[in-house]
C-alpha cells in the first residue's frame, strides 16, 4: 500500500505541476515530478534527476494520537464485533528536491508545488476520487526544519544541498486483513478477553 500511495501522490502532484508550469497533462514531455533513479548503489550518494523535482520518502512514523478506543475490536459488515490486530496509522515524510541548471528555475518549481498543496492540502474521495483502495484521506503539512535538522538530512543522503521542501503526510492506515475468517469477540476464551486484567 505504501508504494501504491507514493505512486498516486507522485502522479497527482506531477499533473498539477505540469499545469502550473505552463504545460499540459499529455504533452509527451518527461515528468516534472519523479522518483529517485532505482539503479543506485547503497554505497553511493543519492542522485537526483536533472530538470525535475524528485520526491523521496525520507521517513515513516506511527501515529498513536488518533487510535481507536478499543483498537483490538472492529465491527464487520454484519455488525458483529471481531477481534483484530490494531490498525497501524502511518505518517509519511516526503522530501521534494529540485535539481535544475538554473537555480531560480528549481525554486520556481518548488513554489508551484507549494501553491498546489496550499490550495488543496487534503486529498479525499471528494478532491481526489482516484485515491488508492483503502486510503480515505491524505493531509499534507509543510515541515519547517532547523539548520541542524536540514544538515542531518543532507548528511544522511550523502550529497550536496539542493533546493528542497519537506512535507508531513497523514494518515495512511495499514489494516489487519487476515486470510482466514476473523474471530467473533463472543467466541474468544476468557483468558484472551481478560488478558489485560491479569486473569
Amino acid at each position: 500500500m505504501i508504494g501504491t500511495t507514493l505512486e498516486f501522490i507522485r502522479t497527482y502532484l506531477d499533473g498539477g505541476l505540469r499545469l502550473l508550469m505552463g504545460g499540459s497533462l499529455d504533452d509527451g514531455t518527461p515528468g516534472k515530478l519523479v522518483f529517485p533513479p532505482g539503479n543506485q548503489s547503497p554505497a553511493d550518494s543519492i542522485s537526483f534527476t536533472s530538470g525535475a523535482v524528485t520526491m523521496l520518502l525520507a521517513n515513516i512514523e506511527e501515529e498513536r494520537i488518533f487510535r481507536d478506543a478499543d483498537p483490538y475490536r472492529r465491527l464487520n459488515s454484519e455488525g458483529r464485533a471481531d477481534a483484530v490486530q490494531p490498525d497501524i496509522r502511518l505518517v509519511l515524510y516526503l522530501l521534494f528536491v529540485a535539481r535544475f541548471t538554473d537555480y531560480a528555475q528549481g525554486w520556481n518549481h518548488l513554489s508551484a508545488l507549494l501553491n498546489q498543496l496550499q490550495a488543496v492540502p487534503v486529498l479525499d474521495r471528494e478532491t481526489a476520487p482516484a485515491l488508492p483502495p483503502g486510503v480515505e484521506r491524505l493531509a499534507f503539512e509543510l515541515v519547517s526544519q532547523s539548520f541542524t535538522e536540514l544538515n542531518d538530512v543532507w548528511n544522511a543522503l550523502r550529497t550536496t544541498h539542493h533546493p528542497s521542501v519537506l512535507y508531513r503526510v497523514r494518515l495512511l492506515s495499514l489494516r489487519d486483513t487476515p486470510a482466514s475468517p476473523s474471530i467473533p469477540i463472543s467466541e474468544l476464551s476468557p483468558a484472551f478477553v481478560h488478558i489485560g486484567n491479569g486473569a
